[in-house]
């Protein structure tokens, strides 16, 4: 198993960067890399969301993943579920409110990324590119936080 952790400090309120966040209908407004959003079921945002989206990789292919929540206490955190090809992985979401500091009011949000290889080819390359394969994950993880940032302070200032 590997895993990849990012924090992001957000200048908006928890509401905010939540709404913002799962808003899934509207990611591809915000979120820099993705290109589509299929809802598959209806609803709130909650345990049992599904929901497939497409975006577009550092090397310029398009990749269609599907994701289900498998946790949610809004608006503090959400745990998703993803299968890969030869590895499957879980995200959480963590938003926790700033109570202290030159940035109260704003939200400390933290992903964590748990993959594990599911296929013998999956263990293979999870020994080979291990690191490279984090540290790429770490990099989308940071952009999706920082495209988050802009929208939830944007959409935070004009409420």
């Amino acid at each position: 198993m590997s895993t990849v952790a990012v924090s992001r400090l957000v200048d908006a309120p928890v509401d905010a960067v939540w709404r913002t966040f799962t808003d899934l209908g509207g990611r591809c407004e915000w979120m820099s890399t993705v290109n589509r959003v299929e809802l598959l079921t209806r609803g709130p945002f909650g345990t049992g969301t599904v929901w497939r989206e497409s975006r577009t990789m550092v090397d310029g292919d398009e990749v269609t993943e599907e994701f289900r929540v498998r946790e949610c206490v809004a608006p503090e955190r959400f745990v998703v579920a993803s299968p890969g090809i030869g590895a499957d992985y879980r995200m959480t979401y963590t938003f926790t409110p700033v109570d202290h500091g030159r940035h109260v009011g704003g939200t400390m949000v933290t992903v964590v990324q748990d993959g594990t290889p599911t296929a013998r080819g999956g263990r293979f390359l999870a020994l080979v590119f291990g690191g490279l394969a984090a540290l790429t994950v770490e990099g989308a993880l940071r952009r999706d936080l920082d495209d988050l940032a802009v929208a939830a302070t944007a959409g935070s200032a004009a409420a």
